[in-house]
Formats: structure tokens, sequence, C-alpha cells
């Protein structure tokens, strides 16, 4: 893992982009996120941004895009295979965890693709449980891209301001996904907005001048 990490922030800037995009939409739609979870990957692109070396606007959009496109990879995974999916070697491990995230999708039905974002097991094989549970397609992406939008925005924030302290940010990420990044989206949403204030009261203020000069 850490090898694999360093590497990410060495490599040229189009490759990291290639890989960032390749983790992000393969977590869900084949399960890789069993073992290297996209997040660490989204993480190191915002880190990347900080840096100068990647654009954060272009890790933002490929971030969100790719997870929502892997998604619904696995999404199709899951309503293609049916109940097959859940004799997979690589699941029949997780039994009690498939048991709760499926009563969660019938308790809470697209709050839980939402929610599932926020948890690395539940990224990785949410997305195949809800194809296999029969939810119409149209519900699961308007609750996965929320989700997508939301984590995808938020992790890569995190490792935009958290910079070469990643590793520390990492760790909490993996203990409290959810909590961190919704204060960071709100916080992110404050400052956007109080800038956004402060150039209308700027532009106010400047064509009040500009007609008291008129006036005079």
């Amino acid at each position: 893992m850490s090898q694999l990490i360093d590497q990410l922030l060495t490599v040229p800037a189009p490759a990291a982009y290639a890989l960032i995009s390749a983790l992000g939409f393969a977590e869900a739609a084949i399960f890789v996120g069993f073992v290297l979870p996209g997040e660490t990957a989204v993480l190191l692109g915002g880190v990347l941004a900080s840096t100068g070396t990647l654009s954060l606007p272009a890790v933002l959009v490929l971030v969100v895009a790719s997870a929502i496109l892997g998604d619904s990879v696995g999404y199709e995974v899951g309503r293609r295979v049916g109940p097959r999916i859940l004799q997979w070697r690589a699941l029949t491990r997780h039994r009690g965890r498939l048991d709760a995230a499926q009563q969660s999708l019938r308790e809470r039905g697209g709050w839980a693709v939402f929610l599932g974002r926020f948890t690395a097991f539940l990224r990785a094989v949410m997305p195949a449980l809800t194809g296999l549970s029969g939810m119409p397609y149209p519900r699961f992406l308007v609750f996965n891209a929320a989700g997508g939008l939301v984590w995808g925005v938020g992790v890569t924030l995190l490792g935009y301001f958290a910079g070469q302290s990643y590793q520390q940010v990492a760790t909490l990420l993996s203990r409290s996904s959810a909590g961190l990044i919704l204060v960071v989206v709100a916080v992110g949403l404050t400052v956007w907005w109080l800038r956004r204030r402060r150039r209308t009261a700027d532009r106010d203020e400047t064509r009040g001048a500009s007609k008291h000069e008129t006036t005079a």
C-alpha cells in the first residue's frame, strides 16, 4: 500500500489522472475496494492538486464521474448476476455485513445507497446489492450521483487542504468518513457563500461610487 501511495505521488500528471479515475471506477465495478479503497487514491489526488501537479477542478470532475460510472457498472453486475453474486468467494466471508447492508436497503431504500458511499465496504458492494434488490436504475442513479458528488468533492478537498498531512487525514477518514466529509463540504460551501457575498458587496459599492461621481 505505502509503495503504491509513494508512486502515485511521483507519477506524471496524465498517469495520476488515469490511476485516480481507474481506482475510483473499479472500486465498486469490479470490487477493487476489498483490496484498495478508491478513497485513498482520491485523497492523494487532492494532495497532488494542492501541490499544483494536478488541476483541482479536473480531479473533482474525474473523481465524481468515475465514482458514478463505476457504481452503475456494479449495479448492472448485481442486476444481471442476481443471487449468485452472494456466493462469490470474496463475499462469503462477509455474510453478516452483507445481510446488514441488504436490511438497510429494505428499510431505507435510496438513502442506503447514498449513505453506503461513505463506508469502504459498502462502497464496494452496495451498487451490486442494489441491482440485486430490483431497485429501478433511475432511482438508484439519483441517490448514487448525490452520494458520489458529496463523497468525491469532500474527500478530494480533504486531501487538498491536508497537503503533506494526508496520512493522518487518511487514518481519521477511515474511522469517521461521513462526518469528516460533511464538515469539509459545509466549510467549503460557507467559504464560497461568503466570497460570493463579498464580491456582490464590492460590485454594489463600486456602482454606488460611480453613480455618485456621475451625479457630482
